[in-house]
């Protein structure tokens, strides 16, 4: 038996700590019937509620990750709409850990590239964005001198977050160039 629409609207309403977060995330985790509605919620882009649901499903998806891979397609599509750092924040952490859709990757890497030079961006969203880069990389090698060069020239104005997760990326773009020169798979 499946809650109501209104009443699990009303469920998402009632908190927005990270305990109610893990309490509802429970709650979809021991129904797992819920997890259509609660994607109906998350892409119908309505605040505050959208951005809860996000939240419950990417806490919900850390143990279920194959809840996450029917809505890729829908979820990358609806990126452009978000305007909210939450939406895009739980977006891209869970695009960031999934597998690729087939026929997306070039939306994601250029909204990606975009969004890491972007000022008005979080450092959240902008790592969640060197992270698909990098893992879309394996496929599209070519992009990794663009990364590199990327999140170089945003280290200038970068928060100390960003320089710190952008040191470390460069450090391993470097090594994965030299292991393809050499040779090696990267």
């Amino acid at each position: 038996m499946a809650i109501e629409q209104f009443n699990f609207r009303e469920l998402l309403l009632k908190g927005n700590s990270r305990s109610y977060t893990d309490f509802v995330a429970d709650i979809v985790l021991k129904r797992p019937e819920l997890v259509s509605e609660l994607w109906k919620i998350y892409l119908a882009i309505e605040e505050p509620v959208s951005r809860r649901a996000a939240w419950i499903i990417d806490t919900a998806s850390e143990d279920k990750p194959a809840w996450v891979e029917p809505f890729l397609p829908q979820l990358i599509a609806k990126l452009p709409e978000f305007n909210h750092d939450g939406l895009k924040r739980h977006a891209l952490r869970m695009i960031a850990r999934s597998p690729f859709p087939v026929g997306t990757e070039g939306e994601l890497m250029n909204m990606a590239f975009e969004w890491i030079v972007s000022t008005t961006e979080s450092v959240a969203v902008k790592m969640y964005c060197i992270q698909i880069l990098y893992r879309l990389s394996v496929t599209e090698p070519d992009i990794l001198k663009e990364l590199y060069d990327t999140i170089e020239f945003q280290m200038a104005d970068g928060t100390p977050g960003f320089k710190s997760i952008g040191t470390k990326l460069m450090l391993q773009i470097d090594k994965d160039i030299m292991a393809r020169k050499l040779g090696k798979k990267g």
